[in-house]
């Protein structure tokens, strides 16, 4: 049997050296909901125990691979999935392990900028062809002649067809001002496209008037760009008339803490506007910082989707008076995740503490409760003015602050 030496080495080094990581992030009680006792025992000699065995098991293991594993091996990959496997140990549905390409693309997600293309593209799981979901408006790929529809066969000469989208991701992101040729299939014609990169900020914020009197502002997530466009949308709408606001948080996932204490700090008057409890039992508390407020009636549209900051902006807001809720029960995600840079660029999340309302409540695995309940049915409605047709949740909260104003 031919033995990988470099392997075994490298394998047994990575173990004891992320058992060493892990218990020293818990032991310093960075954040997570591990008992380290637990896990690797109350002494010294039981943690080394440990680590022995579970040395000794890939030892074993690594034999195995080396008599009967047909393919090569890729180290790489097998140590992200050694990082990957430490953390999904926690049992912690939110715990994660990124690898440097995995932490850069959850950053530019949650900046809510990048250079690039301005697309949304997909792939398809079976057989792996790449496609141009939508173009975002004004986009340099629009711009460059790109349509919703068109298959993405190769970007600057390198075929994509079956390449993890991430890749894809990345081959279309580069320096802003630089050129990016994509080779497009469109109607089974094969053409060339160059576009040139730009800053891209995403679209969190869409908003318009429903009627005369009625503002209405979706917010698809909490990024970082997000409170800066949720301000824009609520000056707009002032400009127009508005004489109550609409804020449709349905299938919002959540996003950034911060994003929505800022948010928050547009809509309410100065305190606190959500706290956090660590696993130590510290408090910390978020607040809105000044006394400028919001003081029209205000409709929140919710959803068994509608979760994490979406349920810390909500949950303020109805704690306050200053909104009631209208739709179906939301998520119930009361709990907060750490992201932590580690010096080799790859990062691990995992959850660090629960959050309260203003009141105190603890909505985790409960979610909130809407004032107006109206389940979602599968038919439009015409608002009173306008001819505008609408989804009947929405008709329900444009219906109450109609009465609201009157």
């Amino acid at each position: 049997m031919k033995e990988n030496k470099y392997l075994r080495g490298f394998v047994l080094g990575v173990s004891c050296c992320l058992l060493g990581v892990v218990v020293m992030l818990f032991a310093m009680g960075n954040a997570g909901v591990l008992d380290v006792s637990k896990m690797l025992g109350n002494t010294s000699t039981e943690r080394e125990e440990l680590k022995q065995e579970i040395a000794q098991k890939i030892e074993v293991l690594e034999k195995y691979i080396d008599q009967y594993y047909l393919d090569e091996i890729d180290d790489e990959k097998m140590a992200d999935e050694i990082y990957k496997g430490v953390i999904a140990g926690l049992g912690d549905d939110y715990a994660a392990y990124y690898t440097e390409e995995e932490y850069i693309e959850i950053m530019e997600k949650t900046n809510g900028t990048y250079c690039g293309i301005g697309a949304y593209i997909s792939s398809d799981a079976s057989t792996g062809v790449v496609t141009i979901v939508n173009p975002m408006k004004n986009s340099p790929a629009e711009k460059a002649g790109v349509k919703a529809g068109d298959i993405i066969y190769a970007v600057d000469d390198e075929e994509v067809t079956g390449m993890e989208i991430s890749k894809v991701q990345a081959l279309v992101k580069g320096e802003e001002g630089s050129k990016v040729k994509l080779t497009i299939i469109r109607d089974n014609e094969q053409m060339e496209l160059t576009v040139t990169r730009a800053e891209i900020e995403e679209d969190t914020v869409s908003y318009q008037m429903l009627g005369e009197d009625i503002g209405y502002i979706q917010v698809s997530s909490f990024e970082q760009v997000t409170p800066k466009q949720f301000e824009k949308a609520i000056k707009q709408l002032e400009k127009k008339g508005e004489k109550a606001l609409i804020i449709d948080l349905r299938n919002n996932g959540g996003g950034l803490l911060d994003s929505a204490v800022e948010m928050l700090d547009t809509m309410l008057p100065e305190g606190v506007v959500v706290y956090s409890m660590d696993k130590s039992g510290e408090k910390q508390n978020y607040y809105a910082e000044d006394d400028d407020c919001f003081e029209k009636p205000v409709a929140i549209l919710v959803n068994e989707n509608s979760a994490s900051a979406s349920e810390v902006f909500c949950g303020a807001m109805q704690d306050e008076e200053a909104a009631v809720l209208v739709g179906t029960q939301t998520f119930g995600k009361g709990i907060v995740q750490g992201i932590f840079a580690l010096s080799d660029g790859s990062a691990v999340k995992m959850t660090t503490a629960k959050y309260y309302t203003p009141k105190g409540r603890d909505i985790h695995g409960t979610g909130l409760t809407p004032d107006v309940e109206v389940a979602l049915e599968d038919k439009t409605e015409e608002i009173s003015d306008g001819g505008i047709k609408v989804d009947n949740q929405t008709k329900a909260a444009y219906d109450y602050l109609s009465d609201e104003i009157e």
